[in-house]
């Protein structure tokens, strides 16, 4: 069976990571904190617990001189920097200390004084990393809301952080009206899809839309079986064999050919 991790050149290991992550991601991916439905957070309550004494009272409170309070010495990337040597610091810096709080700070910042297109093209070392991509590109979309790619490249860090099938559903339903033609927003639109069979007719239709499609075949031919085998449906396991074969008649990789034909053999001995 193909190996796929995500939506074409647009998943990054598909973000993968949690913003945290994916998940570039994590991927992010790999992938950044997320909270709910995989909504990346940089903010944590910290809540005072006062201790008291046995007698019930609040402890005294004794002023402490400042400079003998303890510090985590934590670098601050000089904003008069080059962006591009900017980000690399704040990206190091996020590497050495892991606060993301720190780091989503950061980067919106330099995504307020920089403008969107540099943004886009100082991030690409990034791209990997969904809690680099995101504040970024929450950023670039809001100031450049009809560039389908970029909608496309936040739509991924969300995938891949678990942001959630709505979310994504639908910065990829707005990027596929801007540009018909961007495969990733149709690799997005498919993946986003939360029912098995309905995600099975629309890797169909991205398969249909773009034969070529080696990566959108594959995933129409794992989501059939996997209709197949729920739903004793006959159909769908023919599709999933027709797919596989025509996958194996194109390959030239001994291992993917072996790994094919040992899918297409053991789906035809499935008694639905």
């Amino acid at each position: 069976m193909l190996s796929h991790s995500g939506p074409g050149d647009v998943c990054s290991g598909a973000v993968e990571r949690a913003d945290s992550g994916k998940a570039e991601n994590d991927a992010v991916g790999s992938t950044v904190a997320t909270t709910d439905a995989g909504e990346p957070t940089n903010d944590q309550s910290i809540a005072p617990c006062p201790e008291r004494r046995k007698a019930g009272r609040l402890p005294r409170f004794t002023p402490v001189p400042f400079a003998s309070l303890p510090t985590q010495a934590v670098h601050v990337p000089n904003p008069s920097q080059d962006p591009a040597a900017r980000l690399s610091a704040i990206v190091e810096d996020y590497r050495q200390h892991d606060n993301l709080g720190a780091l989503f700070d950061s980067l919106r910042a330099l995504a307020r004084e920089s403008a969107p297109e540099l943004l886009m093209e100082i991030s690409r070392p990034y791209r990997d990393l969904p809690e680099v991509v995101i504040p970024l590109f929450e950023s670039i979309t809001e100031r450049l809301p009809d560039d389908a790619q970029s909608l496309v490249v936040l739509a991924n860090a969300y995938w891949l952080t678990g942001r959630g099938p709505e979310t994504v559903g639908r910065l990829a339903r707005r990027a596929r009206e801007l540009d018909s033609e961007n495969r990733g927003a149709w690799h997005l639109y498919a993946l986003s899809e939360s029912d098995p069979r309905a995600r099975m007719e629309r890797w169909r239709e991205v398969a249909t839309r773009f034969p070529t499609d080696q990566l959108a075949r594959a995933a129409l031919a794992d989501n059939a079986a996997a209709v197949a085998g729920a739903e004793h449906d006959p159909l769908a396991l023919d599709l999933a064999v027709a797919t596989y074969e025509s996958l194996l008649s194109e390959s030239k990789n001994s291992e993917q050919k072996k790994a094919l034909r040992e899918t297409i053999a053991a789906l035809k001995k499935w008694k639905l």
